[in-house]
């Protein structure tokens, strides 16, 4: 363990917010649902580890179970604003209206290159982190223990995830070759 490298305590045990909300889209998910809730699972429990407070777990959930969830529910590799759209309208019918800034900007900024470093919440930045973390294999840790980085890895497996992203992304180069990645931000 490095330096930089945090001893973390946080469970592998999945948030059961997450679960809750993909279970209402398992027929637009289709058979990327065991991937893509692991996928969700995995930069929750690595974000809640980056926050260090178990207090954001429902803001998390939210979150984590929306942030990709456009792919699917609007069939597009566009889909930040439809994943934004989706979480905004589900805390409003859960009663948390108020939560909605933070979590959208989440959202929108999760695949932002650089740090965030707008004042909003520190949400922003972890999930940020977080999604990187996955979607690098843990290779990227951001100071994360590696061996937490593994036991939440090993709980919540790929399941093709990751390689069904090269197939959407391969389609979009196809259909966009200008813009293939628009979910990207500097």
């Amino acid at each position: 363990m490095g330096p930089t490298a945090r001893t973390i305590s946080y469970r592998t045990e999945p948030l059961a917010g997450v679960d809750s909300i993909l279970a209402a889209h398992l027929q637009a998910i289709g058979g990327d649902f065991e991937g893509y809730r692991n996928h969700c699972q995995r930069v929750a429990l690595f974000c809640l580890a980056l926050l260090g407070d178990p207090a954001w777990e429902d803001k998390l959930a939210v979150t984590a179970a929306h942030h990709d969830l456009g792919i699917w529910t609007d069939k597009t590799w566009d889909y930040l604003a439809p994943s934004s759209a989706q979480a905004r309208a589900h805390l409003e019918s859960i009663g948390h209206a108020d939560w909605a800034d933070e979590v959208t900007t989440a959202i929108d900024n999760h695949h932002k290159l650089t740090a965030y470093r707008g004042g909003l919440s520190p949400l922003t930045e972890a999930f940020r982190r977080a999604d990187l973390i996955d979607i690098s294999l843990g290779i990227i840790g951001f100071g994360l223990d590696p061996a937490f980085v593994r036991a939440v890895r090993g709980a919540f497996p790929n399941a093709g995830f990751h390689r069904r992203l090269l197939q959407l992304a391969s389609q979009a180069f196809v259909r966009t070759p200008l813009r293939p990645m628009p979910m990207m931000r500097v």
